[in-house]
């Protein structure tokens, strides 16, 4: 049977977050600027030693960036886990991570984008809730709002319990409930065929992505559903999925694609949550029970992301 995802425990004011570079090679200036948002959050903040290490476009080599993983989720110290940015990478390192040893010291580990991969691995592999969330040298170096900031925090610290998060359009009726998975459309589809592939089924899958044209998007859902990965899912949540250019054609055929490739499923698809790319990204803890709500076209966390 599938076990339930373990919680890491919840961060205390001043507890140390670690930050990581698992994927694409880092700008020290945005390294720096974001570490100081994110020590304004009240936290002590230890950076890994290689965070600006580089090997082509990746930070560093494939098994230098596993084992920095494997060793800041060991260290006593750290109490959460932040990725710098994402790019192109996380999936190099998954054959070369032991998640059973992982899974010993539970803690949050907060990234999105490429690191859908680790997420992904992390909820499946490990057994651990993983937080799809934003990125060290990417959103706090570009400015989150307060809001974003403020929910991130609380979800940390387990004050954020059950919450709910609208949508701008529902998609397909209906209600369900189901463990919350996913995030890049692109990085989900890579995974397919896979033994690292999500297990979809009974899930809640939330989708989100950037600059890619809408026949891509479709492109990728037709995958998806011919895999049976959508019609597996108890329900679809899509989040932001901002078109290459930022175009209102584009935009418009996206949405067109998501309802054609997501009728006749007869699950619920809400579309437009503030989570991803071009949004507030707005945390959302993976392997936690959620439910979306078409009529009322949201998306609620039924359960804390940490335990106490």
């Amino acid at each position: 049977m599938p076990r339930t995802p373990k919680k890491p425990p919840a961060l205390r004011a001043g507890d140390t977050i670690g930050v990581v570079a698992p994927a694409a090679a880092i700008d020290r200036e945005y390294l720096e600027r974001g570490l100081g948002a994110l020590a304004a959050m009240g936290f002590r903040v230890k950076v890994s030693p290689r965070a600006l290490a580089r090997s082509g476009i990746l930070a560093g080599e494939d098994r230098d960036r596993a084992a920095e993983l494997h060793s800041f989720f060991a260290d006593d110290l750290v109490r959460a886990i932040f990725a710098a940015r994402g790019g192109y990478g996380c999936g190099r390192l998954l054959p070369l991570l032991d998640f059973d040893n992982l899974a010993r010291t539970p803690k949050p580990f907060i990234g999105f984008s490429d690191e859908t991969f680790l997420l992904n691995s992390l909820v499946m592999r490990a057994g651990l809730v993983a937080i799809h969330g934003p990125m060290v040298a990417m959103d706090f170096a570009r400015g989150l709002s307060a809001r974003s900031l403020e929910h991130l925090r609380r979800m940390l610290t387990g004050e954020l319990g059950s919450f709910t998060l609208e949508a701008r359009e529902s998609v397909h009726a209906g209600v369900a409930e189901g463990e919350l998975i996913g995030g890049c459309l692109s990085v989900i589809v890579a995974m397919l065929a896979t033994s690292f592939a999500p297990d979809f089924s009974g899930k809640i899958l939330f989708l989100e992505d950037t600059g890619e044209r809408a026949y891509r998007i479709d492109r990728m859902l037709v995958q998806l559903r011919q895999a049976g990965a959508l019609s597996a899912a108890a329900g679809i949540v899509f989040g932001a999925i901002r078109p290459v250019e930022g175009s209102a054609d584009e935009t418009r055929m996206i949405a067109r694609f998501i309802a054609e490739q997501t009728a006749g499923l007869g699950i619920p698809v809400i579309s437009g949550i503030e989570a991803g790319h071009g949004s507030e990204n707005f945390a959302l803890p993976f392997g936690v029970r959620a439910r979306i709500d078409a009529k009322a076209a949201s998306l609620t966390i039924l359960e804390p992301a940490v335990a106490f």
